[in-house]
């Protein structure tokens, strides 16, 4: 397993994945799921054995990172190329001069997995293309 910055060939890769998980099993519909982050942030592209099977965005503000469009493909799930997606996210994240915490909105049967990764949950349930979510964050050491 391996997860690395996507190089700019590898961007419609990530946009595939993204589909797959986003709008073909979740139903999100497709002018919800790409927006004008995607040309300005850092994507990771997650393979097991050569294989694409899950991605994350990473956009990067003033002062902190916020963490998007992390996917993982069925036949991937529960091998832990989810957290090692988000600790290369975190990784990239600290590596940033200036950047001190990170942000995302969870799906809420995620929560725990990112809790499990040190994010706090705040505020309350939040709507995104139809889903649950809540917002979460991580202070940088």
């Amino acid at each position: 397993m391996t997860v690395r910055v996507a190089a700019a060939a590898d961007f419609e890769t990530c946009l595939a994945l993204r589909y797959t998980v986003f709008v073909d099993e979740q139903n999100v519909p497709i002018e919800l799921e790409r927006d004008e982050y995607d040309d300005t942030a850092l994507h990771l592209l997650g393979e097991i054995k050569g294989a694409p099977m899950g991605t994350a965005r990473i956009v990067f503000n003033d002062d902190y990172a916020k963490i998007g469009r992390v996917c993982v493909t069925k036949e991937a799930r529960g091998t832990g190329l989810g957290k090692a997606l988000m600790l290369e996210a975190i990784a990239q994240a600290k590596a940033k001069d200036g950047t001190r915490r990170m942000i995302l909105q969870a799906q809420l049967p995620a929560l725990g997995f990112y809790e499990s990764l040190g994010f706090v949950a705040h505020g309350g349930i939040v709507m995104d293309a139809g889903i649950e979510h809540r917002d979460m964050e991580l202070i940088l050491p």
